[in-house]
Formats: structure tokens, C-alpha cells, sequence
């Protein structure tokens, strides 16, 4: 399938997270992001929502959904979905079929990991792992998450036989957004998913600028925002709680602002 332009995020919906992922893609959201951590995501009730959405006629070819393989170190040493006296192979493989039990699917349009191991032979025996689910056919795709460091993804990229196909992170301040980072991924055809895309930003969705591009499209701040992160090959994901909100997400696509009107946007990052 063709890349989603968002991709609805799932993290800490708890026992809401069925019902949010019906109203997501009733709302015309076709990418999924979850993650087989039950401290932050209840992947189980992706899955039933799934199933909801599948009797009313959307396929499993109509959706891209990715999930996570989270470390130890994510996890809730009370409720890990694995076992963690197992090799690291092993947890990413046993971690996949309860991912797959829960999204009661037999593949992954990608499968990523949800933070970088160190040292390094750690990271690469994950992704060794996570290789031989791509070469099976059940993952389409492989990623990483949470990874700020380049020079990290360089190695990783060097070091691998499946490359990276998307880096999903925070979009903040912080990390200068990512600027080097992206420029690389741009060079390399990764994709970028941003996360915190509008939580981290509130000073950029509150400027003058962007106040009046509202006005002139009349577009809310976020489809803006959106928009303007296509504009930079960037596919956010958006965790929002509301229908109106789910609604306008997913037409943030449908206008193109001037080319000094992204300019202006880009100047606040």
C-alpha cells in the first residue's frame, strides 16, 4: 500500500483505545501505530478494534499498521510481554507473535524498534532479529524510534543487511528537530514519523504567521502545521481524542499553502 500521509497514534489510550481506533478510521485515518508495551499502549484493543473495523467492511490491505518491540528498559517490570531471561533474538521474536496475536494480523506493514540499545552489538543482534521477520514476509517494513543520535542511525544503516525504512521521534526544540538527522534520512529514502508534533510546539502553533494562514485557508493551526510537515516529506502522527479533530487530521493534505508561506513556517523551527 501507499504510505499514509498520519498515522493515528495509540500511546496511553488504556481501556478508550478500541473505541478511539474505530472512530480513527470511520474518520478516515489508515495507519496505525501501536506498540507490544503495555505499559504505554493496550495493543490487544488495537486489535479488537481491528476486528470491529474489518465486519464493516475495511480489508487489511486499507491499513498500514506498524508496531514496536520495546527493550526491557521500557518495559513494566510487572507486565512484559516477553520473557526476560530470554536471548535478545528471542524477546524480539517471542514480542512479534504476541504482536501479532493481539492485532490479530499475520504481517506488519512495519515493525519498529522502539528505542536504540546500547552498546551497539546489542542494537544490531535486535535488528538481526528483527531481519529475519522482513525475510519471512511478515514485516514489510523496518524501523526505529527515539533515535536522536546520527551517528548511531549511520551505523546501524552501515551495519545492517535490511536498511532502516523509517525513524519515528519526538518533533521538538530539543533535538534542533531533527534538522541534520532528517537531512541524512532525506539522502538515505527513510522516512521520517514525527511524534509531540503539535504537544512540543505550542509557541510555533500560536504564531502570528500561522494565525493568519488560518484565516486565509481557513484551516485550524494543527492542519496547518500538518500540512506543513508534508511539505517536508514528514508523516506525523496524530494521537487526538476527538472526532471533530480526527476529521480535520486527516484533510490537512488536501490544500498547498505558498511556497513562502512554508518558508515562514520552517523559519520558527
Amino acid at each position: 500500500m501507499n504510505l499514509p500521509d498520519i498515522i493515528y497514534g495509540t500511546a496511553w489510550k488504556k481501556e478508550a483505545t478500541t473505541r478511539l481506533v474505530v472512530e480513527a478510521v470511520r474518520n478516515g485515518f489508515r495507519a496505525i501505530d501501536t506498540a507490544c508495551q503495555p505499559k504505554h499502549y493496550d495493543e490487544k484493543r488495537v486489535g479488537d478494534a481491528l476486528a470491529t473495523l474489518y465486519k464493516e467492511g475495511i480489508k487489511r490491505d486499507e491499513l498500514f499498521l506498524q508496531t514496536k518491540f520495546t527493550p526491557l528498559g521500557g518495559q513494566d517490570p510487572n507486565s512484559i510481554p516477553y520473557d526476560k531471561n530470554a536471548p535478545l533474538d528471542q524477546q524480539v521474536l517471542e514480542s512479534f507473535e504476541v504482536s501479532k496475536k493481539n492485532l490479530q494480523t499475520e504481517y506488519l506493514d512495519s515493525y519498529v524498534l522502539h528505542s536504540p540499545l546500547f552498546p551497539f552489538s546489542e542494537l544490531l543482534k535486535v535488528w538481526q532479529a528483527m531481519e529475519s521477520i522482513y525475510r519471512r514476509g511478515e514485516a514489510l517494513n523496518l524501523g526505529i524510534s527515539n533515535c536522536y543520535d546520527l551517528e548511531v542511525l549511520q551505523k546501524l544503516y552501515e551495519k545492517s543487511s535490511i536498511k532502516p525504512a523509517f525513524v519515528q521521534n519526538r518533533f521538538y526544540a530539543d533535538s534542533d528537530y531533527d534538522k541534520k538527522l532528517r537531512t541524512w534520512c532525506e539522502k538515505e529514502h527513510i522516512q521520517y514519523q514525527s511524534f509531540w508534533s503539535l504537544t512540543a510546539n505550542p509557541h510555533i502553533l500560536a504564531d502570528e504567521n500561522i494565525l493568519k494562514l488560518t484565516l486565509k485557508y481557513k484551516k485550524s493551526e494543527a492542519q496547518i502545521f500538518f500540512n506543513f510537515l508534508h511539505s517536508l516529506n514528514i508523516i506525523p502522527l496524530s494521537g487526538t481524542t476527538s472526532q471533530i479533530h480526527m476529521k480535520e487530521d486527516v484533510a490537512a493534505f488536501d490544500f498547498t499553502l505558498e511556497k513562502s508561506e512554508y518558508q515562514l513556517i520552517e523559519n520558527l523551527l
